[in-house]
């Protein structure tokens, strides 16, 4: 069977529809790859479009996709709730099928290379791609945001760019590795009180001792408060689990769960029809499913 590796591309762009689309044609225009979605959030301020195919053929279309998003987005307009150091953000691969991680690390390093050494971005490289630890955790590496880059690049603290520069340009950084399946999860509340959202994320959040492999942050996005999260290991702490926690917490601030929304793809067993029914998931069907999406690129490329 062909080999299949899947790249969520993140892009700090949601709200000019003319730039998203010069993203996702120049990715589309790589022979051998499917595009899977694309999306984006104006008060995210921030887009990202999945796409798998062969290795090779993902490592092109996400060259093309960096280059086109650093020539047509400038971070130093950029405003946006999403944390981010650039217009190509943060650049994933994912194995999917008949490709083992050690080959995506290589596809990473291989290309945050190239984009270092041709679009003159500085590159850091994260997860199972990192080159030192220091690297490896995608939030460290944003800490501070775009304004933070420019003020630490170049400084010895060992979070400096693996490729590149040492300083910043109008397109900033790009975060390119290689991970596991990970879903990308928001839940509004039924408040606009971004507090609380924020105590919930603080609550719930690995990082402050809470549930194992979940990143979150309390934002205020349209109207309401948000947990925007990333669960890095759903087999571990699912979505059912995130859910029941939050829920929890809200009870103490009399607030409740509002929706909840998936944004991008994310693997089949990790959520049923009738979960997300009872979970209110407002955006859940058959193309949420990855391996619904890739059975067409399966007729493809078979």
């Amino acid at each position: 069977m062909t080999p299949i590796v899947v790249c969520p591309a993140n892009f700090s762009e949601g709200r000019r529809t003319d730039v998203i689309a010069a993203i996702v044609h120049a990715i589309a225009d790589v022979g051998g790859v499917l595009i899977l979605g694309a999306e984006s959030d104006a008060d995210h301020n921030r887009a990202v479009v999945t796409f798998a195919g062969t290795p090779q053929a993902v490592s092109a279309a996400a060259f093309a996709g960096i280059r086109i998003a650093a020539a047509l987005i400038d971070m130093d307009l950029h405003r946006g709730q999403h944390p981010r150091i650039g217009a190509a953000d943060v650049i994933p691969f994912v194995p999917f099928r008949d490709v083992a991680m050690q080959e995506c690390v290589e596809l990473a390093r291989s290309l945050g290379k190239q984009v270092g050494e041709e679009l003159k971005l500085p590159v850091f490289l994260y997860a199972e791609a990192a080159l030192r630890q220091s690297n490896r955790n995608l939030a460290d590496i944003r800490r501070g945001g775009y304004d933070g880059l420019k003020q630490r690049l170049g400084n010895d603290d060992g979070l400096g760019a693996d490729h590149g520069p040492g300083n910043v340009g109008k397109a900033g950084g790009c975060i390119i590795g290689a991970r596991g399946p990970l879903i990308a999860f928001n839940v509004f509340l039924n408040t606009a009180d971004i507090d609380v959202a924020k105590a919930i994320a603080r609550k719930i959040r690995t990082s402050s001792g809470g549930l194992p492999h979940v990143m979150a942050l309390g934002l205020r996005i349209r109207g309401l408060a948000q947990v925007s999260m990333n669960l890095t290991n759903y087999r571990v702490t699912s979505i059912s689990d995130v859910l029941g926690a939050i829920r929890r917490e809200a009870t103490l601030f009399d607030v409740d769960i509002y929706c909840a929304e998936i944004i991008g793809l994310l693997p089949r067993d990790a959520l049923s029809a009738r979960e997300a029914d009872a979970f209110q998931v407002i955006n859940f069907g058959p193309d949420r499913i990855l391996e619904f999406r890739l059975a067409e690129h399966g007729r493809r490329t078979d």
